[in-house]
Protein backbone atom coordinates (compact mmCIF):
# COMPACT_ATOMS: atom_id res chain seq x y z
CA UNK A 1 0.00 0.00 0.00
CA UNK A 2 1.24 3.49 -0.84
CA UNK A 3 1.73 5.83 2.09
CA UNK A 4 0.12 9.24 1.60
CA UNK A 5 2.41 12.17 2.49
CA UNK A 6 -0.19 14.09 4.49
CA UNK A 7 2.12 16.95 5.44
CA UNK A 8 3.01 17.56 1.77
CA UNK A 9 -0.67 17.45 0.82
CA UNK A 10 -1.59 19.87 3.61
CA UNK A 11 1.31 22.17 2.68
CA UNK A 12 0.26 22.24 -0.96
CA UNK A 13 -3.32 23.01 -0.01
CA UNK A 14 -2.21 25.84 2.29
CA UNK A 15 0.01 27.30 -0.46
CA UNK A 16 -2.90 27.22 -2.89
CA UNK A 17 -5.28 28.71 -0.34
CA UNK A 18 -2.89 31.53 0.62
CA UNK A 19 -2.14 32.35 -3.04
CA UNK A 20 -5.87 32.40 -3.81
CA UNK A 21 -6.68 34.61 -0.82
CA UNK A 22 -3.89 37.05 -1.67
CA UNK A 23 -5.24 37.33 -5.21
CA UNK A 24 -8.87 37.73 -4.12
CA UNK A 25 -8.28 40.06 -1.15
CA UNK A 26 -5.35 42.13 -2.43
CA UNK A 27 -5.48 41.56 -6.17
CA UNK A 28 -1.82 40.47 -6.01
CA UNK A 29 -0.02 37.36 -7.20
CA UNK A 30 2.00 35.49 -4.55
CA UNK A 31 5.35 35.68 -6.28
CA UNK A 32 7.90 35.78 -3.49
CA UNK A 33 10.62 37.45 -5.56
CA UNK A 34 8.22 40.26 -6.48
CA UNK A 35 7.06 40.62 -2.89
CA UNK A 36 10.63 40.89 -1.58
CA UNK A 37 11.60 43.24 -4.43
CA UNK A 38 8.68 45.47 -3.40
CA UNK A 39 10.14 45.65 0.11
CA UNK A 40 13.60 46.57 -1.10
CA UNK A 41 12.31 49.12 -3.61
CA UNK A 42 9.04 50.24 -2.00
CA UNK A 43 6.03 50.58 -4.24
CA UNK A 44 3.41 53.13 -3.17
CA UNK A 45 0.69 51.53 -1.09
CA UNK A 46 2.21 48.06 -1.11
CA UNK A 47 4.79 48.03 1.67
CA UNK A 48 2.73 46.89 4.68
CA UNK A 49 1.15 43.77 3.18
CA UNK A 50 4.50 42.74 1.69
CA UNK A 51 6.22 43.18 5.06
CA UNK A 52 3.52 41.13 6.82
CA UNK A 53 3.79 38.40 4.17
CA UNK A 54 7.58 38.09 4.59
CA UNK A 55 7.39 38.28 8.41
CA UNK A 56 4.77 35.52 8.31
CA UNK A 57 6.98 33.32 6.14
CA UNK A 58 9.99 33.79 8.41
CA UNK A 59 7.92 33.33 11.57
CA UNK A 60 6.55 30.03 10.25
CA UNK A 61 10.06 28.60 10.35
CA UNK A 62 10.23 29.32 14.07
CA UNK A 63 6.64 28.37 14.92
CA UNK A 64 6.57 25.06 13.00
CA UNK A 65 8.96 23.20 15.36
CA UNK A 66 6.88 24.40 18.32
CA UNK A 67 3.88 22.70 16.71
CA UNK A 68 5.75 19.42 16.29
CA UNK A 69 7.03 19.72 12.72
CA UNK A 70 10.57 18.39 12.29
CA UNK A 71 13.03 18.31 9.41
CA UNK A 72 14.18 14.92 8.14
CA UNK A 73 17.44 13.68 9.66
CA UNK A 74 18.95 12.89 6.25
CA UNK A 75 19.46 16.40 4.91
CA UNK A 76 22.80 16.64 3.08
CA UNK A 77 25.46 18.88 4.60
CA UNK A 78 26.47 21.70 2.27
CA UNK A 79 29.15 24.32 2.78
CA UNK A 80 28.23 27.97 3.28
CA UNK A 81 30.14 28.89 0.11
CA UNK A 82 27.96 26.58 -2.00
CA UNK A 83 24.82 27.96 -0.38
CA UNK A 84 25.90 31.52 -1.23
CA UNK A 85 26.67 30.54 -4.85
CA UNK A 86 23.33 28.73 -5.07
CA UNK A 87 21.48 31.76 -3.70
CA UNK A 88 23.14 34.08 -6.20
CA UNK A 89 22.29 31.73 -9.09
CA UNK A 90 18.68 31.49 -7.94
CA UNK A 91 18.52 35.29 -7.76
CA UNK A 92 19.93 35.62 -11.28
CA UNK A 93 17.49 33.01 -12.60
CA UNK A 94 14.60 34.76 -10.92
CA UNK A 95 15.56 38.04 -12.57
CA UNK A 96 15.99 36.39 -16.00
CA UNK A 97 12.67 34.55 -15.72
CA UNK A 98 10.78 37.63 -14.51
CA UNK A 99 9.63 35.71 -11.47
CA UNK A 100 10.23 32.76 -9.21
CA UNK A 101 8.84 29.29 -8.71
CA UNK A 102 6.02 30.56 -6.52
CA UNK A 103 4.94 33.26 -8.96
CA UNK A 104 5.26 31.14 -12.08
CA UNK A 105 4.76 27.64 -10.67
CA UNK A 106 1.82 28.24 -8.36
CA UNK A 107 0.09 31.40 -9.55
CA UNK A 108 1.05 31.59 -13.22
CA UNK A 109 0.39 27.96 -14.06
CA UNK A 110 -2.97 28.03 -12.29
CA UNK A 111 -3.91 30.89 -14.63
CA UNK A 112 -2.58 28.85 -17.62
CA UNK A 113 0.03 31.50 -18.43
CA UNK A 114 2.20 30.20 -21.28
CA UNK A 115 5.18 32.16 -20.00
CA UNK A 116 4.77 30.62 -16.55
CA UNK A 117 4.40 27.10 -17.93
CA UNK A 118 7.63 27.48 -19.92
CA UNK A 119 9.46 29.07 -16.96
CA UNK A 120 8.32 26.32 -14.58
CA UNK A 121 9.40 23.58 -17.00
CA UNK A 122 12.83 25.24 -17.27
CA UNK A 123 13.02 25.53 -13.45
CA UNK A 124 12.24 21.82 -13.05
CA UNK A 125 14.65 20.60 -15.74
CA UNK A 126 17.39 22.79 -14.27
CA UNK A 127 16.66 21.42 -10.78
CA UNK A 128 16.90 17.81 -11.99
CA UNK A 129 20.20 18.49 -13.77
CA UNK A 130 21.58 20.33 -10.74
CA UNK A 131 20.67 17.52 -8.33
CA UNK A 132 22.14 14.93 -10.69
CA UNK A 133 25.43 16.83 -11.00
CA UNK A 134 25.53 17.54 -7.25
CA UNK A 135 25.10 13.90 -6.21
CA UNK A 136 26.58 12.02 -9.19
CA UNK A 137 29.13 14.43 -10.68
Amino acid sequence: MVEIPWSALAGGMLLGLSATLLLIVNGRVAGISGIVAGLLKPIKGGFSWRLLFVVGMISAGFVAPMLGFVLPESLPVTSSAWLIVAGLLVGMGTKLANGCTSGHGICGMSRLSKRSIVATCIFMVTAVITVFIRFHG
